[in-house]
């Protein structure tokens, strides 16, 4: 194996082109860009709309490659499953969104894997940290109060693992 080089930047998911940030990046490291660039989108069009992170690691003698696909922030997630813009400005009294129990878990599953959660009820619990902080209520309730359902095991039939 060669000498390895590595670039790491944020794509919209499913919509990579070979103009900046990864044409310029990958230009120098002798790969096909386009080749590169149809795997990225392969690889993150589920998240389309997201900003996802790429890492891009190039063997630079042999112009093999490979990708890999962070997750994107749990805040964008967010974002995208309920259609809005942004997070409140004011979470404490202006709430822009309600997430149903089953985009929670829809969230939670993407997250799995990228945090220290292990279980799916873990996840599902920093997810809704993240509901506090945006102005985002899950079920109609307050995401501390969906917290504590999911600890007295209100929801043990959804997150079922």
């Amino acid at each position: 194996m060669g000498e390895k080089k590595t670039i790491e930047t944020l794509v919209s998911g499913g919509k990579a082109t070979a103009g900046p940030p990864l044409g310029p990046m990958l230009g120098p490291l002798g790969v096909n860009i386009m080749v590169v660039v149809n795997k990225i989108n392969e690889l993150t069009k589920d998240f389309s709309g997201i900003k996802v992170p790429v890492k891009v690691t190039v063997d630079v003698d042999t112009k093999e490659f490979e990708v890999e696909v962070g997750t994107p922030p749990t805040v964008a997630l967010i974002v995208k499953e309920l259609g809005i813009e942004k997070g409140s400005g004011n979470p404490k009294t202006e709430k822009v969104g309600n997430l149903t129990i089953e985009q929670l878990k829809k969230i939670a599953k993407m997250k799995m894997g990228s945090t220290y959660a292990k279980t799916l009820k873990a996840s599902a619990k920093e997810v809704l940290g993240v509901c506090v902080s945006m102005g985002v209520t899950v079920e109609g309730k307050e995401p501390r109060q969906v917290q504590k359902e999911i600890d007295e095991g209100v929801y043990d039939q959804v997150f079922q693992e």
